[in-house]
């Protein structure tokens, strides 16, 4: 295997279970089983095989991924899914919330992250923003506005360091750069999703307060998360990559 393409089409179904042309032109990507079941739940679709290291499923002409923790799963599932060059990709993740008005429960829709986690200078240099798809963000705001809710923008900062909450110097500086939130993957994802010309927007959840020692996630404080959370966050997912596959008028006028 030579090119690029031949690389990813053997590749792909090695990692998810799914054959390049079983993946739909619509996709959500997750880091948790949680998600792949409620999915599966809601859409009356099936797990393909849960022992991949990627487990996905298919429902309602969509396909979700869960493709782990961390940006180089991040890399490595934009690259798998440049085979196919679906036609919507939206990330269903979680994120720490940063500020003291960004609370547990609440959504974040990124304009842009911040790229402190190292692995997509692989594909651009360090003075590449990292932006999401427009329309991606621009069909999840007219769900989430469509159903009375409200969602924070802002900017994300990616990280590789999971454990960081006791480290006083780090949070001073992510108060210096002003994010709103953090996670291990967005800038990741947009980078990489960018270079593999992909069109890929994200709609995070808060799901910890990491800033003060009584806000960093528990055991506890995540099933509360999951179980009054989840569920919302995931069919805001299916509804705007429905909007997207209907031309809905968010997406309209705009050309993929």
């Amino acid at each position: 295997m030579k090119t690029k393409a031949e690389i990813t089409a053997n590749w792909l179904p090695r990692y998810t279970g799914v054959a390049v042309d079983e993946m739909s032109d619509y996709v959500l990507l997750t880091n948790f089983n949680e998600y792949l079941h409620r999915f599966v739940a809601m859409t009356g679709g099936h797990i393909v095989d849960a022992n991949r290291s990627m487990p996905s499923a298919q429902g309602q002409g969509m396909t979700l991924i869960n493709f782990g923790m961390g940006s180089p799963n991040a890399a490595t599932v934009c690259d798998l899914l440049s085979v196919v060059q679906p036609k919507a990709i939206l990330f269903l993740g979680k994120c720490g919330g940063l500020r003291e008005r960004t609370k547990v429960g609440d959504f974040i829709l990124p304009i842009g992250a911040i790229r402190g986690e190292g692995a997509s200078d692989s594909y651009f240099p360090s003075e590449v923003p990292s932006l999401p798809a427009f329309m991606l963000q621009r069909a999840t705001s007219h769900v989430i506005r469509n159903r009375n809710l409200d969602y924070w923008t802002g900017t994300v900062y990616t990280t590789n360091r999971r454990v960081w909450e006791h480290d006083e110097e780090f949070k001073e500086y992510l108060r210096v750069v002003r994010a709103l939130a953090i996670d291990m993957e967005t800038a990741t994802l947009f980078s990489a999703g960018f270079h593999n010309r992909l069109n890929l927007g994200a709609l995070l959840l808060v799901s910890d307060q990491p800033m003060t020692p009584e806000g960093v996630k528990t055991s506890d404080s995540d099933a509360k998360v999951s179980s009054d959370y989840v569920g919302t966050h995931i069919s805001i997912g299916i509804e705007t990559l429905e909007e997207i596959m209907n031309q809905g008028l968010s997406v309209r006028h705009l050309k993929f």
